[in-house]
């Protein structure tokens, strides 16, 4: 071994030129032989579709429909041809089952969205949301250019082209998307909204438990059923302000932190012809879809707006010619309803009935079974509701009080497209409170907790038939019962040939203006004169070239109707000044019509006990019903309040002669507010019933009547009304003035100013209320000032800044009046709590009109 390091590093330095020459003698290189070629470096993949064996081998499961699907193990493949590429389709996304979730129920719509697949550069297939706002009806003009470059459609996804197919026989390719990512995955077109997610506290999809369960294709349409897993976090006890964005609180949530939900998309082709558009009219109530046209020859925009309804159409040139004739003729497609299997049996031909009574609507029109409610099976698998080629009445496992009854239509023309009712199982609950407050006096089937089948059966009926009112286009019609006389509600013969209101839409329910020595027995409302001429409105057979040639013919068709039949008046659902148009109202008088309510109710009230009472129960039901009658009280309170200050809006087009707005007469105005003295501000003892009171309730009711009382005054005092009727008296100095009006409240209301009675404690809380709300009046901040603007019949009033106009003076005015009179009352006022009311009010007054 060598020690020395010196030693040892002279020998290596010696050796290195030998050790270097022998490395670099090993490292050389053969010369290539003939036998041995060089490596050649792998290919990359060639980018773009593969062959389509490729991609769709012998292992594919394959349906053929609109779109031909294809299943390889797990994956899902869409064969789109290029015919249907930049085609317009239909997507409904609906809950198929759902979790316990309070409000929400398997079968409702989650959303809906036109789509369009497109090609697109480096092999991708677009998939775009199509948005109907401003459209141009020329693609050759222009302008179009200039409306789309405005209106850019947003790319909701791009697919890898994946393959195309090529047929040589008809000259038409499709191309090959993979879609299993995009339908197991959330979007936002066929999934919850945004906004969905945040009320239930999604935080997000959980993949590996979110599948597709089936893709199938069809004729016109394609239905895709998921399962989807969101990750959900309950919500949080709030002890702080309440959040502008709800919550619900989801069993699911609290129990795993997940939700599962099974979802059915519909794609639905839209209509390669489309229907003719029939334009919207405002006499007439339909649902309408509606955008702004662009046209090259016009000198302004127009917003198109066109009803919503069913395409309808004869079968043949033959059927045609027939129905041009007067003939009945079927049409090529019916209108059909099925009837979910999961309704009780016993209530299926209620709700089928309800249909079906709708056919003499249609006959009017031309149509012989046009519409018609099929009970479907459960054991018949060839028809599925989630389908978008059927439409049906959903029957929901619910403890909502309602039914509903939307409609899918064809933005660019209103043809509805399919409509799914739902159907609340605990609507029943909300029928039976209904009859009895409103028939109970009438109708001795109506006076126990529980109806007969045969009751309930035709209540179901009645609600049947207003739903698909909704779903063949009818919107409410509040108007309708106002054509009728309060008397003739009272007569059995009218009543017989007419029905109470001329139109199932309105909300008229039940008949309570009817007395027990009437005779009458028809109390339900029924399809009436308004609803057959609405629906010859919209589905007879015209032949003007275009949407406006139609529209001029139905326009004359109108006046001359309505001249002959004024209950055929429609009037909106959505008027805040139109004494009119109100919900559960009856007749032309809305005074006289719920004196007779409030006398019935009178009849009603002292017999709840009896009616209600089971044995080994408590007092739910009777409270129930005491409540229900306190409710409808106030309903008659709400109709004739509207009376003051309201304005008629009569929708004329120019060839029709009078005025479209007219204010509401200064005598209606002057019942209304005596109804209200009478009714209201003298104390409805008969409400305060000991015998019921005691038992549902710790109090005796007091405050619950100052408090309806209450209401009442603010309704009467609301700024909007108030200025309406300084400017109808600016107009007219003979009408219904605001001085008047303050002085038949406050005399209604402080009474025994004059006769120096003494004030009980319900009347008290009264002039107090009076009094706070004058000095709120008077002492209001200054409002912003806010434009009111109707949009396609909807008014929103505008607000109303009271220091700038005589409701300030006005009110003043009378708080001085009243100080007076309180000042000279005091001196011969002898019971002590009246003493000290008074008292009380006056340094309210005195405060109120010196804030500092």
């Amino acid at each position: 071994m060598l020690k020395n390091p010196i030693k040892l590093l002279t020998l290596l330095l010696a050796c290195s030129p030998i050790l270097l020459k022998a490395q670099e003698k090993k490292a050389e290189p053969k010369a290539p032989t003939a036998s041995t070629a060089p490596a050649k470096a792998p290919e990359a993949p060639k980018p773009g579709p593969k062959a389509y064996s490729e991609v769709i081998t012998d292992k594919a499961k394959s349906t053929k429909g609109l779109f031909t699907i294809h299943k390889i193990d797990e994956k899902y493949f869409f064969e789109i041809p290029d015919s249907l590429l930049g085609k317009e389709i239909m997507t409904i996304t609906r809950l198929a089952k759902v979790a316990t979730i309070p409000g929400t129920y398997g079968g409702e719509m989650l959303n809906r969205q036109v789509i369009r697949f497109e090609k697109a550069p480096e092999n991708k297939i677009f998939l775009r949301a199509v948005q109907y706002i401003n459209v141009s009806p020329d693609s050759t003009a222009p302008i179009y250019k200039a409306v789309k470059n405005s209106n850019v459609e947003p790319i909701a996804q791009a697919f890898d082209l994946k393959a195309i197919k090529k047929d040589t026989v008809s000259k038409s390719n499709a191309s090959v998307i993979e879609v299993t990512d995009f339908f197991k995955g959330d979007n936002q077109i066929f999934s919850l909204s945004p906004y969905t997610k945040s009320i239930y506290k999604f935080n997000g999809l959980a993949p590996d438990r979110s599948y597709i369960q089936s893709i199938k294709s069809f004729p016109i349409n394609i239905e895709i059923r998921t399962v989807k897993t969101f990750m959900a976090t309950p919500p949080m006890p709030s002890f702080g302000p309440a959040s502008p964005i709800p919550s619900v609180n989801i069993p699911a949530a609290a129990a795993a932190g997940a939700v599962t939900l099974e979802i059915n998309t519909s794609m639905i082709l839209l209509p390669t012809v489309p229907m003719k558009k029939r334009y919207f009219d405002n006499r007439v109530g339909y649902f309408a879809n509606g955008y702004t046209v662009f046209d090259e020859n016009a000198q302004r925009t127009e917003d198109q707006t066109f009803a919503v309804r069913w395409r309808l159409e004869p079968k043949n040139a033959e059927d045609a010619a027939k129905q041009k004739r007067g003939e009945l003729i079927e049409p090529k497609k019916p209108i059909v309803y099925y009837i979910d299997p999961a309704t009780p049996e016993k209530w299926r031909k209620y709700l089928k009935l309800g249909v079906d009574d709708w056919q003499k609507a249609f006959e009017a029109a031309g149509w012989k079974n046009a519409i018609r409610g099929e009970i479907l099976s459960d054991k018949d698998t060839t028809i599925s509701l989630e389908d978008a080629r059927y439409s049906a009445i959903r029957y929901f496992a619910s403890d909502i009080e309602n039914a509903y009854g939307p409609n899918v239509s064809d933005p660019r023309t209103g043809e509805i497209l399919e409509s799914h009712i739902g159907w609340y199982h605990n609507i029943m609950k909300l029928l039976k409170k209904w009859y009895m407050t409103q028939a109970g006096a009438v109708d001795p089937r109506s006076r126990k907790n529980k109806l007969d089948d045969e009751l309930m059966g035709e209540l179901i009926r009645f609600v049947s038939s207003h739903e698909v009112g909704h779903t063949i286009g009818l919107r409410h019609n509040y108007g309708s019962s106002s054509t009728v006389p309060v008397e003739k509600l009272r007569d059995p013969k009218w009543i017989a040939e007419h029905g109470h209101t001329p139109s199932i839409m309105d909300y008229a329910r039940f008949n309570y203006v009817a007395q027990p020595e009437d005779g009458v027995k028809d109390l339900f409302p029924r399809i009436g004169e308004y609803d057959i001429w609405a629906i010859k409105w919209a589905y007879q057979t015209l032949d003007g070239a275009t949407p406006e040639d139609d529209q001029k013919t139905l326009s004359k068709q109108y006046i001359q109707e309505f001249a002959k039949n004024p209950r055929i008046w429609f009037g909106t659902e959505t008027n805040p000044y139109d004494p009119r148009t109100q919900s559960e109202c009856l007749g032309d008088n809305n005074m006289l019509a719920s004196d007779y309510g409030i006398k019935n109710l009178k009849k009603i009230l002292p017999n709840l006990t009896e009616w209600t009472k089971e044995e080994a129960q408590d007092y739910e039901m009777l409270n129930e019903a005491y409540n229900e009658i306190v409710l409808q009280y106030r309903r008659y309170i709400g109709h004739v309040t509207k009376n003051v200050g309201g304005i008629f809006e009569t929708p004329k087009t120019t060839d029709q002669q009078g005025a479209v707005y007219e204010a509401t007469p200064k005598a209606t105005q002057k019942e209304a507010v005596n109804w209200l003295s009478r009714q209201v501000f003298e104390t409805p003892t008969w409400l305060l019933d000991d015998k019921i009171i005691s038992k549902i309730r710790p109090d005796n009711g007091v405050d619950a009547i100052s408090r309806i009382q209450e209401t009442t005054l603010n309704n009467l005092f609301a700024s909007d009304r108030l200025q309406r009727i300084i400017e109808i008296n600016a107009k007219n100095s003979t009408s219904y003035s605001l001085d008047e009006l303050y002085t038949d409240i406050r005399n209604a209301i402080w009474s025994e100013l004059k006769t120096h009675k003494s004030v009980d404690a319900t009347r008290r809380n009264l002039q107090k209320a009076y009094t706070e709300k004058l000095i709120a009046i008077l002492n209001a901040p200054a409002a912003p000032t806010q434009v009111g603007f109707a949009f396609r019949g909807t008014v929103i009033p505008a607000s109303v800044d009271p220091h700038k106009t005589d409701v300030t003076s006005v009110t003043r005015g009378h708080l001085l009046a009243l100080k007076s009179e309180l000042k000279a009352a005091l001196p011969l006022t002898t019971d002590k709590m009246t003493k000290y009311h008074f008292e009380d009010v006056l340094f309210r007054i005195e405060k109120g009109l010196d804030p500092k």
